[in-house]
């Protein structure tokens, strides 16, 4: 008997965390908004209908401290931020960002189950998560709103696992069709977080950030990579970008946990960009990706949403990357 409890208790260890709240789809946005709660729900189906449902662990969400936003933004911005949702403003500081009264709320839980996450990785009781949470975040700077991001739920992960969990050495890996100008800001300066990012520019990309001269600056100097990829380019250039321009940076940084800004709108058929990646070749970089992060992080990664719009290719890629997850 206690032969076989040691064997059920090694085998919850090893799950993979999902986590996922129905408030999440509370954060209402405009009718035909992109950024909408039907995108959640194609997931959760996605993951349902692909029987993998039960092969991972439930996170349950709770709302961020307000401390932990505060190692990333601004109080007066967080302050403007909660006030616009107060007052039942339509959207915050530009017409794409789309609000409601539940909001603000919703951004803290999404942070939260971000750290919630992290914390159920660092404690041992899965070795990998995948937070499908929103409102998204890699493009909020720390004073800013931009993109359908209000708080960056990966930039504060990275802050929390420093300053909660001790970690020296955060990699923050970006493939999100659009550059996450938020993130890359924020550590820009940084030596202690290396970002890269591989996205579509330019055309009509937003944000229109993320050139390869972009490498941070002062400390952070070297710290920071940019892939862009032309539009109309697909699976080819990512294996030549990924193997050329992330591996070396990546294993020379030698990261003690990796974050993933999970974006999945560089597919060909995602009208949010002009990218030609294929389903196959999604697959391709989240093998990369997490072969990199088993060789030098230990499996130690936490992967959070950020785009993907088509709501059919979004479920199928979504059930893919946690199928590679299970898999680590």
């Amino acid at each position: 008997m206690v032969i076989q409890a040691e064997i059920e208790w090694e085998t919850a260890m090893m799950k993979t965390g999902f986590v996922y709240d129905e408030k999440y789809l509370q954060h209402i946005t405009f009718e035909g908004h992109p950024e909408c709660s039907e995108r959640l729900v194609a997931i959760v189906n996605g993951l349902a209908e692909n029987g993998l449902m039960d092969k991972l662990l439930k996170i349950e969400a709770e709302p961020a401290n307000q401390r932990w936003i505060e190692a990333v933004h601004n109080i007066r911005y967080i302050m403007k931020f909660e006030e616009a949702c107060l007052w039942g403003m339509p959207d915050f500081e530009h017409q794409d960002n789309s609000i409601c009264r539940d909001t603000y709320n919703i951004a803290l839980l999404a942070v939260g189950g971000v750290l919630k996450a992290i914390d159920s990785v660092m404690e041992g009781e899965v070795k990998n998560a995948f937070c499908a949470v929103r409102p998204p975040g890699h493009h909020a700077e720390t004073d800013k709103a931009m993109g359908f991001c209000y708080f960056n739920n990966v930039a504060i992960g990275a802050r929390y696992l420093q300053q909660r969990w001790n970690v020296n050495r955060v990699a923050i890996i970006d493939f999100d069709v659009h550059h996450g100008n938020g993130t890359q800001h924020i550590f820009e300066t940084d030596d202690t977080v290396f970002y890269y990012s591989i996205h579509e520019h330019p055309s009509f990309a937003y944000p229109g950030t993320g050139r390869e001269f972009e490498t941070g600056h002062s400390g952070g100097e070297g710290y920071t990579v940019n892939t862009p990829i032309l539009p109309g380019r697909g699976d080819d250039e990512y294996r030549e970008k990924l193997a050329t321009d992330l591996e070396p940076a990546f294993k020379k940084f030698d990261p003690e946990v990796v974050l993933l800004s999970a974006g999945f709108d560089a597919h060909v058929s995602d009208l949010m960009s002009g990218t030609s990646l294929t389903t196959e070749g999604y697959d391709f970089v989240n093998e990369t990706i997490l072969n990199l992060v088993n060789g030098t992080a230990g499996g130690r990664v936490i992967s959070v949403l950020e785009g993907g719009y088509n709501l059919e290719i979004l479920s199928t890629l979504v059930a893919n990357h946690i199928r590679k997850l299970i898999e680590m």
